[in-house]
């Protein structure tokens, strides 16, 4: 029997001068926290989507993007991984958006396959460091120092001080909201330490010293926020506090992650519906 639940809808937030979180989010009334699911859009001389979310939340986000720039206005669409909550209404959007490019690397394009039914004439791969120039401001793909993918890019943008950080700085919720500054800031601490090592098991094996300096080559970037698919938005006095949990959050002890026993309570919760 198909189960329906509530899930509470957020309208797109504005980040910056012609900049706007499209907001998603998986868990609610079923798991004992919820995820943040994200996309971005830049308007401007030439609109940009940055991640297409997830395929079971198509409606939304296409009603999402396109309340903010028409399909035919977008000229750029930048995938920071190959990951299916980045990917999964790419296809889609490129149907729908007949004058967009899109922005992924060469392994993406080798890691996906068939599954990106783009032609390479409507491509353009960007790799780390490298820019991208849409008209009214010049973008530069930056690698997060967190990332669970070879193929992942952040994206800086120095208009506006916006950094995209795909998976990194990700953290849960335990209600909707759509600024970091509003939710409980101990458990976000705790939050966004788990998802780094989550996200990273690999922190813990590296060289502390080498994974600094990808810490600092964020932190020099001098971002006001700091967004991504998995977190809500990390405002400019809280900036400098994001940077520090993820320098220390390899040799944290976090908790461990949900087992049979969650799954458990989430089928009961859904046989109750």
């Amino acid at each position: 029997m198909e189960t329906t639940l509530h899930k509470t809808r957020l309208a797109p937030t504005q980040i910056a001068s012609e900049t706007f979180l499209i907001h998603d989010h998986n868990g609610e009334g079923t798991a004992p926290v919820m995820v943040p699911l994200n996309s971005m859009v830049i308007r401007g001389a030439e609109p940009m989507v940055v991640d297409t979310g997830m395929p079971e939340n198509r409606e939304q986000f296409l009603a999402d993007v396109f309340s903010l720039v028409a399909p035919e206005d977008i000229r750029w669409v930048f995938i920071s991984h190959d990951d299916i909550d980045h990917t999964g209404n790419l296809n889609a959007l490129m149907e729908l958006a007949p004058n967009a490019t899109v922005i992924v690397n060469w392994f993406m394009w080798e890691r996906m396959g068939a599954s990106l039914e783009v032609s390479p004439m409507r491509m353009r791969w960007v790799g780390d460091g490298e820019k991208i120039d849409i008209g009214d401001r010049v973008l530069t793909a930056v690698r997060p120092p967190v990332y669970d993918s070879p193929t992942t890019r952040g994206l800086y943008d120095p208009t506006t001080g916006v950094y995209w950080a795909s998976d990194s700085f990700a953290a849960p919720m335990l209600s909707v909201t759509p600024h970091v500054a509003d939710m409980d800031l101990g458990f976000w601490r705790e939050g966004m330490t788990m998802f780094n090592q989550y996200v990273s098991p690999w922190l813990q094996l590296v060289d502390d010293e080498k994974f600094q300096l990808t810490v600092d080559r964020i932190e020099a970037l001098g971002a006001t926020s700091i967004v991504g698919c998995h977190t809500p938005i990390i405002g400019r006095d809280l900036v400098g506090e994001a940077i520090d949990i993820t320098r220390k959050s390899a040799d944290a002890i976090v908790a461990p992650q949900p087992d049979q026993a969650v799954l458990d309570q989430i089928q009961l919760t859904l046989l109750a519906h």
